[in-house]
């Protein structure tokens, strides 16, 4: 018989709980400053905002740099959040692998799209 209580605990899984909780907390809460960062740039900007203004806030290199951490952080949070979906509601292996390798070349290819229009300006 297996004991389930105190230090003998039979535990199953990958053991993803607290490094995903965490990764989720501080990646959202780096995308939260951002969203703050960029805000306070539209909000303090003085006349029409198009896209010179939209152009000169992500020129600098801090905010490039700050705007690649955020890209990192967004497809790092989507891939724990996608992954722990599929483990939880797809039950085929072979579905769960072929969603799960999607949604990674999916992610990349949103990385790269987005870096390439964030150096591009």
């Amino acid at each position: 018989m297996s004991v389930n209580y105190g230090s003998k605990r039979v535990v199953v899984g990958a053991h993803y709980g607290l490094r995903d909780w965490l990764a989720q907390r501080v990646t959202g809460l780096l995308m939260a400053l951002f969203t703050l960062i960029v805000l306070g740039q539209v909000l303090l900007s003085k006349g029409p905002m198009g896209y010179d203004k939209w152009a000169g806030i992500f020129s600098t290199q801090w905010m490039k740099t700050l705007t690649f951490c955020v890209i990192i952080s967004l497809l790092y949070h989507a891939w724990v959040g996608m992954r722990e979906i599929f483990m939880d509601y797809i039950q085929p292996v072979y579905v769960r692998l072929a969603l799960q390798v999607f949604s990674i070349v999916w992610l990349v290819a949103c990385a790269g799209w987005a870096i390439q229009v964030l150096w591009r300006l």
